[in-house]
């Protein structure tokens, strides 16, 4: 049986992994397994940017990749970045099996509001399934309910719903679909 694979890279709490599993199952249909392994982030820290460089956790999270993997979701407590942009919550291989969200710009404590767990918890699920959306070739959706619409703000992940719009669904292909899984 393929597995959804939670990898957590740097000091993520292990009780945002727990409850972010069973969010993922019931959205994708598909067991998730948090690995026991912990992968340290800082080959992929740039000095300059006082960043880690996404694409390149995502190529080592790719070694990480097992016979009953069926996509590798990592997530990072650790701001990410690629070049051409200032940050970004998440970065996935399109159509590949590895995908990253970072939970570093979800929490309302950067912006000097007070914690708000519940809300945190709703900002990385919905984080975590539109990067898993991306591994399946699904691009950004013009729904802004729908989980793959992009976000460009934290205040615009808060528009979102964790699921995918019904066009987002039926346009997931066959192939991309573990078993029983139905989007």
């Amino acid at each position: 049986m393929k597995l959804l694979q939670l990898l957590p890279i740097g000091n993520v709490d292990d009780g945002l992994l727990k409850d972010l599993r069973p969010a993922i199952e019931e959205t994708f249909l598909v067991h998730c397994k948090v690995l026991p392994v912990r992968l340290d982030p800082e080959f992929a820290f740039h000095g300059e940017r006082q960043q880690y460089h996404s694409s390149e956790i995502l190529q080592r999270m790719q070694s990480l990749l097992t016979a009953d993997s069926w996509r590798m979701l990592g997530i990072a407590a650790v701001d990410l970045y690629i070049p051409i942009l200032t940050f970004v919550f998440g970065e996935a291989q399109m159509g590949g099996p590895c995908a990253v969200v970072s939970a570093h710009r979800l929490r309302q404590e950067l912006y000097g509001l007070p914690p708000d767990p519940e809300l945190f918890r709703q900002r990385v699920i919905k984080e975590a399934v539109h990067e898993l959306g991306h591994t399946v070739n699904l691009t950004h959706c013009d729904d802004y309910r729908c989980a793959m619409a992009p976000s460009h703000a934290v205040e615009w992940i808060d528009l979102k719903e964790r699921t995918l719009c019904t066009a987002c669904r039926a346009a997931v292909t066959p192939a991309t679909k573990v078993s029983s899984a139905i989007f």
